[in-house]
């Protein structure tokens, strides 16, 4: 039995082996109360598993998983009623099986403490069978409609999964062929989100980088992030010069209104590259500023003729302009900046730096986009990634297969 059970074994003693197949499972020590409620239930269709202890109860209910438990309040021994219903709800394969906790207990107080302790309903002594029939067949419908609801639930996140993973497939590859090396890093979040990037040259002399963030997450960003995606690489933007970032901002701007994509809009930082002039041309829209660091940390840290440290300098790069979707008819600018040698190119989404600063970081205390740079500038190079992503995240204790709230995307283009 898996580990998880063996808070519902401690008690020890000896039974006789389940029925492998019950509908309802009686726990009373009273034997008159047992026969009862065994015959009228079984007139009534059901199939009727009986425990006239709470070690009994607690193995037959493991053995069976009926959709509905019976249980005295009152049981011989350290175990009551109360105790049997908590150790079953925090079970797994128990916690949809709906609990009805038998009790004497008329008073306002007994019953909330029943109902806190997960009983889905109570039964009041001397039981009328009229009550019990609409009970027990209330319970079956509510443990029939959870366990759908489960088995949805997973269907959904599987789906959501598989979803997660052909977006991730659409994704380039890292590249470290010359001129430029690109190595990136997409870190998906509890939900679907809508982040996603790209790189590829326009021609031998041109290369195309860009990195968007949809709102919100589910299925409705993941697609419209992918729809962005490859209207992009396929240059299906009628009209569009895809050399100039701003004109390439106002066609999807034109194309991708919120009214249209119900409701969600999208950052983007978009940035053409001529390797020839080694000139960057960039512009976006409601998007954190890529950061260029002029040289790799090994050399960055020089001494001036005072002997004081001189730190590697960078350069915030972003236009002003609205999120893609929020208004028709906006108009972006552009900019140009040389990219030295040896220089480093990093493009991100807010999830990079929108993390709770430490462990203990009160609500809304986050780690911020200065600190997320000077991490940038600190970060050994060429090509620590992981790193990076480890010094921004790893002091909140994230597990970052599991708890991100936010997809997490990077690009670190290393012109050499």
């Amino acid at each position: 039995m898996a580990s998880r059970d063996k808070p519902l074994r401690r008690i020890g003693v000896m039974v006789k082996a389940a029925d492998p197949i019950a509908d309802i499972l009686v726990i009373d020590d009273d034997p008159i109360i047992r026969r009862i409620l065994q015959r009228m239930l079984q007139s009534q269709g059901y199939r009727v598993a009986i425990a006239e202890t709470a070690a009994a109860g607690l193995e037959q209910a493991l053995a069976i998983t009926p959709p509905v438990i019976l249980c005295d309040w009152r049981l011989p021994g350290s175990v009551d009623g109360l105790e049997i219903c908590r150790r079953l709800k925090e079970h797994p394969d128990l916690s949809m099986s709906s609990f009805l906790l038998i009790t004497a207990h008329a008073e306002t107080a007994s019953r909330v403490e029943a109902l806190e302790a997960g009983a889905d309903d109570l039964l009041m002594k001397p039981i009328d069978m009229a009550e019990l029939k609409a009970r027990v067949k209330s319970g079956m419908r509510l443990c029939q409609l959870t366990r759908d609801l489960k088995k949805q639930k997973q269907y959904l996140e599987n789906e959501l999964a598989e979803a997660a993973s052909y977006v991730q497939s659409l994704l380039p590859r890292d590249t470290d062929k010359p001129p430029v090396k690109i190595q990136t890093r997409f870190l998906p979040s509890q939900q679907l989100g809508g982040d996603c990037f790209d790189f590829y040259w326009l021609d031998p002399d041109y290369l195309v980088m860009y990195l968007l963030d949809v709102s919100g997450h589910g299925l409705g960003a993941a697609l419209l992030s992918t729809s962005v995606l490859n209207v992009l690489r396929s240059q299906s933007l009628p009209g569009t010069n895809f050399y100039r970032p701003d004109k390439v901002l106002e066609s999807l701007n034109n194309m991708f209104q919120m009214t249209d994509q119900n409701e969600k809009y999208f950052t983007i930082w978009y940035g053409v590259y001529n390797r020839v002039n080694r000139q960057l041309m960039y512009a976006s829209a409601g998007h954190p500023p890529a950061i260029l660091l002029s040289s790799p940390p090994a050399t960055a840290e020089k001494t001036n003729g005072n002997g004081a440290a001189v730190m590697a300098e960078t350069m915030r790069l972003r236009t002003p302009g609205m999120p893609i979707g929020m208004m028709p008819n906006t108009t972006y600018t552009w900019k140009r900046c040389s990219i030295p040698d040896d220089s480093y190119l990093y493009i991100f989404s807010d999830g990079v730096y929108e993390v709770p600063e430490t462990s203990v970081s009160e609500a809304g205390e986050i780690l911020g986009l200065d600190s997320f740079i000077e991490h940038i500038v600190k970060c050994p190079r060429p090509g620590q990634l992981d790193q990076l992503i480890s010094h921004a995240i790893m002091p909140t204790n994230v597990d970052v297969t599991q708890d991100l709230a936010d997809d997490l995307s990077l690009l670190e283009i290393n012109f050499s």
